[in-house]
């Protein structure tokens, strides 16, 4: 449960997103945010594809959403700097928390703990929006990008990433399936509701691009070799599967002894595809352009 200050903490926000805000500023939360410096070499190459699309250039002002530690941030302020400015938007106070510690001083940026579907951005001041991985969780995502297009100049663009099926990113979905010998199946997620791979479908994406108002919207198909050890061997693959992502939310409240056995389980699937000091599986992104109409 919740504390007091724990509830002080969150975000006001859009009254269909409040599962989401609960969840990100709770345990899990946390340990995405005390894992950040190992998630950012997994997800770092990421990054690099987005701000290629994205384009920022000097001088420019960017919305980065569901900016998390705050890496991406930087990325963009560093691009901005020194006359334009990089805001990151998250729900999450844990990770907030780290990006105010971790951002270098003397940047352009600023971070704020906000909900997209409401915040009241200043309208037309920005000229970029941008994501990795941050806009998949909203309940109405039409009435989150209609905010979020109100805050870009007429000239204004966008360039997110989110995950494609399921199915492309055995990186996640091999260890949750060797949890599955252990545990019953999570309650499936449907096509519509907020999740990871809930931009997956590109008629979904299109269509909700443009009900927000954006045109031009373009989805890229790109792969990548996800090393899950992180260069750590075969134990760090396992402990970074059980720790977060869908094989630790599959495992959470099962009893010790569970836990056990699927962690031998989860060890015995990715163990061939260990080489030297890394466990490389593949995975599956969208990257999205648009502009504002």
């Amino acid at each position: 449960m919740l504390g007091i200050k724990d509830l002080m903490e969150q975000p006001s926000g859009h009254e269909q997103n409040a599962d989401q805000i609960a969840y990100w500023n709770g345990p899990s939360g946390q340990r995405w945010a005390d894992r950040h410096a190992v998630q950012e070499k997994l997800l770092g190459p990421i990054a690099d594809v987005l701000i290629d699309r994205a384009k920022p250039k000097p001088g420019e002002r960017v919305i980065d959403v569901g900016c998390g530690s705050g890496a991406t941030t930087v990325a963009f302020a560093k691009v901005a700097a020194p006359d334009g400015f990089a805001l990151g938007l998250d729900v999450s106070e844990p990770m907030l928390s780290q990006a105010r510690a971790l951002a270098p001083k003397g940047l352009p940026l600023e971070f704020v703990l906000a909900d997209a579907t409401v915040h009241p951005f200043e309208p037309a001041s920005f000229d970029l929006l941008a994501s990795r991985f941050g806009v998949m969780f909203f309940a109405d995502p039409i009435a989150s990008f209609i905010n979020l297009r109100r805050a870009l100049r007429p000239t204004g663009r966008l360039a997110f990433v989110c995950w494609r099926e399921p199915k492309e990113n055995p990186w996640m979905m091999a260890p949750l399936m060797a949890v599955y010998k252990h545990v019953p199946k999570m309650p499936p997620v449907g096509p519509e509701e907020p999740g990871p791979f809930a931009f997956a479908s590109e008629e979904r994406v299109t269509r909700i691009l443009k009900g927000a108002g954006f045109a031009d919207v373009a989805m890229e198909p790109h792969d990548l070799a996800m090393d899950i050890a992180i260069g750590g061997g075969l134990d760090a693959a396992v402990d970074g599967s059980l720790q977060i992502g869908p094989a630790s939310r599959a495992l959470q409240g099962h009893p010790a002894e569970t836990y056990e056995a699927a962690k031998a389980s989860i060890r015995e699937t990715l163990a061939p595809f260990l080489k030297g000091q890394s466990v490389v599986l593949q995975g599956a992104i969208w990257i999205v352009t648009a502009r504002a109409a």
